[in-house]
């Protein structure tokens, strides 16, 4: 990768949300409900995490619809032209912007390489994602299944940084605290703890909103590995070995699509992570 920082376009204030310190205001809406408990009806106040179609647009040209939490959509709309292989390297984006549509949807402009948009046009993948879907939106199977590999054996870290991480997680999901509703990922640096997280109702989107956060502040993503508080499907390895990083622990299971990825291309795959347990499924010489 390029050590220049890319220049990129800032992020509108209504549309970015900045981590634990984050303004939630679009991602959070109050409805009036009737909560029962315990044979007791109350009329109370109920925060529901907001979920939106946000289309990327590379150039102008629409290139997928998602639904996502409206909240660090830049980041997102970085993390997702990485991860997904649009380009390879940070400095192949040359900005981005999101805005606010007057239906409530959201759009993200994407401006990258001309050679990787010709490219990008050649795979004419223009489609609706659904919240939840990893492979949505690819054309052919060999788009699906990539098969990226780790080279860096460097990174090393102890049993108890990853519990210590896995207990300090929460206290950043400032979406999830109000709602329940909203998956995190979380980027970990050996010895630092927990420096980046974000948050959607995506598991997907939450992952590239951290790796797009990273990578626009200019840091070392493969120095640090990926929390998350979701499954770990193939598509999460994919997303984390394409960009470099080589250790992904989730506090829910694994496929054993993901596993055979993560063992085929050189990732430390953790599984349950969850407090006093873990299962490592690939990989485990990066654990003390």
């Amino acid at each position: 990768m390029a050590d220049q920082k890319p220049a990129l376009v800032e992020p509108l204030p209504a549309v970015h949300f900045s981590g634990a310190e984050g303004h939630c205001a679009l991602a959070v809406s109050a409805f009036e409900v009737d909560r029962w408990r315990d044979g007791i009806a109350h009329r109370v106040t109920d925060q529901v995490a907001e979920e939106v179609a946000v289309a990327l647009i590379y150039h102008g040209v629409s290139h997928v619809v998602m639904l996502a939490t409206p909240a660090n959509l830049e980041d997102l709309a970085v993390g997702f032209t990485l991860s997904e292989g649009i380009v390879s390297h940070r400095d192949e984006v040359h900005s981005v912007e999101a805005h606010a549509r007057d239906d409530g949807a959201f759009e993200v402009q994407i401006g990258i390489a001309a050679g990787r948009f010709a490219t990008l046009l050649r795979r004419q993948r223009n489609t609706t994602g659904r919240t939840g879907c990893g492979l949505c939106g690819v054309a052919t199977i060999e788009e699906a299944i990539r098969s990226p590999s780790v080279t860096s054996t460097e990174l090393r870290i102890s049993v108890r940084e990853l519990h210590e991480a896995l207990a300090a997680i929460s206290t950043h999901q400032v979406i999830n605290a109000q709602t329940g509703s909203v998956h995190a990922a979380a980027w970990v640096l050996p010895g630092k703890g927990i420096q980046v997280v974000r948050e959607d109702v995506g598991r997907h989107n939450a992952l590239d909103k951290v790796i797009g956060a990273v990578m626009r502040d200019g840091a070392d993503i493969a120095s640090g590995w990926l929390l998350t508080t979701s499954r770990a499907s193939y598509e999460m390895v994919q997303k984390a070995a394409s960009v470099g990083v080589t250790l992904l622990a989730a506090v829910s299971a694994p496929t054993a699509f993901a596993v055979r990825l993560a063992q085929e291309s050189g990732l430390t795959l953790i599984g349950f992570a969850r407090e006093h347990q873990h299962v490592v499924y690939a990989h485990s010489e990066r654990l003390a």
